[in-house]
């Protein structure tokens, strides 16, 4: 009886290419994820120049906003002046 039991491992086919592709793929994918997760977690520090920068664009675009804003207020009295017609 124990002359009948093979205790050799089992046999395992090789890796088809399609399977290695996926498997490798799935690595590559979970480090990816890793760093992206990194990037939100640990900030970078933005150097000087990039602060000048922003505060410009900034400064533009706060200067831009009140002329629309004037232009709405003189729009809003032709407006009521026709409903009063």
């Amino acid at each position: 009886m124990a002359a009948e039991l093979d205790f050799s491992p089992p046999e395992i086919p090789e890796p088809t290419f399609m399977e290695n592709i996926l498997h490798y793929g799935l690595f590559f994918g979970a480090i990816f994820q890793l760093i992206c997760i990194l990037a939100i977690i640990l900030p970078i520090p933005k150097s000087h120049k990039m602060d000048t920068e922003s505060f410009d664009m900034k400064s533009s675009e706060a200067i831009k906003k009140p002329k629309a804003a004037s232009a709405s207020v003189n729009k809003k009295p032709k407006k009521e002046t026709k409903k009063k017609r």
